[in-house]
């Protein structure tokens, strides 16, 4: 394993973000012989019972962009060994900037715990359509990327070290379950984007490689957590569509768009992990989400 990993045998975590990746990884998590403790956090009052009957504490916190507990609570969620943190900006509804500010709320929250490891969701957007296969490496500043306000977020949370172990997981897009690509683009006309090759994982990848990682030790290390195979999005959408008896789209003729393709070498490297689900045109689908 590349890097100095942190070795916790038996954990407690706290999963900042409880949403459709973190109640998956928590669901995970329960019963694992590493785990010793879950807590999750939610700005949704309505999901805490359903936390407590899946077997994991729930917290009500939000980012605003501080948190808005009171101290004792915040303390509490912070009590833990291992911190995954997945929050997403939302950058249509707040003001430039806000997003750093919730993500450096969160690291002097960490400075203040006994926190040992930080797992950072971040994502493959960063990554400018540059035509070729992109690795870790060539996004590491705010002025290589095409969402320079993550790569902020990242550099706030790999300030934690050497107090912490800090994992930056680049994820692609999230898919699985309810989550249908050809749901979003059914009966569309004329599509210009046909041939760009997808970066997606599975939901249950995702999850798994969280995990694992928590389980063979964290390091601090950036990695793309994305499936092997690139298909096209126009046999992602024409597929999906196809299963659910949607109408799928038309694509048109014209200049091949910029893509990307984001190589997940060195996490295969660096966890020996199997894909689950390594072609996302194999990907599970169902219209409920079983979670």
């Amino acid at each position: 394993m590349s890097g100095e990993a942190s070795k916790i045998e038996k954990k407690r975590i706290s999963i900042l973000g409880c949403g459709w990746l973190g109640i998956a990884l928590a669901q995970r998590l329960v019963g694992d012989p590493i785990t010793s403790q879950i807590k999750c956090s939610t700005t949704s009052e309505s999901k805490l019972a359903k936390f407590n009957a899946l077997g994991f504490e729930g917290f009500l916190l939000d980012l605003t962009p501080g948190f808005t507990a009171d101290s004792e609570k915040v303390n509490a969620f912070f009590d833990v060994d291992s911190l995954v943190v997945s929050l997403p900006p939302r950058s249509s509804q707040h003001e430039p900037g806000f997003y750093a500010q919730q993500i450096q709320a969160v690291v002097s929250s960490v400075r203040e715990s006994p926190v040992k490891e930080v797992l950072f969701i971040s994502s493959t957007s960063i990554y400018p359509d540059l035509n070729r296969t992109v690795t870790e490496e060539d996004v590491t500043t705010p002025e290589e990327s095409a969402y320079s306000e993550m790569v902020q977020a990242e550099q706030l949370i790999t300030s934690l070290r050497p107090q912490c172990t800090a994992s930056i997981l680049r994820f692609g897009g999230l898919l699985g379950y309810n989550r249908i690509p050809g749901k979003y683009v059914q009966g569309k006309k004329d599509m210009t984007t046909g041939t760009v090759p997808v970066n997606y994982i599975h939901r249950d990848d995702g999850a798994a490689i969280t995990l694992e990682m928590l389980k063979q030790g964290v390091c601090n290390e950036t990695f793309n957590i994305v499936a092997p195979l690139h298909p096209t999005r126009s046999e992602i959408y024409i597929d999906t569509c196809a299963q659910f008896g949607w109408e799928a789209p038309t694509f048109a003729d014209g200049r091949q768009p910029d893509f990307k393709i984001v190589s997940n070498r060195k996490l295969t490297e660096t966890y020996k992990y199997d894909f689950l689900y390594p072609d996302p045109l194999q990907f599970l689908y169902s219209l409920e989400d079983p979670i």
